[in-house]
């Protein structure tokens, strides 16, 4: 799967979609040290995020958090949310289901 070719989706993230069925999706995202993304809101997708490397802080519904690698974090459909990366950036893995969808990304 090394050579996905990244794309940058509607809220600034970019991505290498590594797996899209009908069901679900999974992606490696990637923020440069203080890049975050557009907060959002997905009205039909239930998202994970897993922290692989860095950290930063997490904003879910108006709740912030500090997150880092080997971090879980749930996001329920219509819940607005952003992620800043911190000093060292951020990679993770985000699971949507149903899958990832630009025209479900809501501002």
């Amino acid at each position: 799967m090394r050579d996905v070719t990244p794309f940058t989706t509607k809220d600034g993230s970019t991505i290498r979609e590594l797996m899209h069925t009908e069901a679900q999706s999974l992606a490696e995202a990637t923020l440069t040290p203080g890049q975050g993304t557009q907060r959002h809101y997905h009205a039909r997708s239930e998202e994970l995020y897993f922290l692989l490397e860095g950290g930063g802080e997490m904003e879910i519904d108006g709740e912030r958090r500090l997150v880092g690698a080997g971090d879980t974090i749930l996001i329920p459909p219509g819940a607005r949310h952003s992620i800043v990366a911190g000093k060292s950036g951020a990679r993770f893995l985000c699971c949507c289901a149903p899958p990832y969808d630009h025209d479900d990304t809501f501002f």
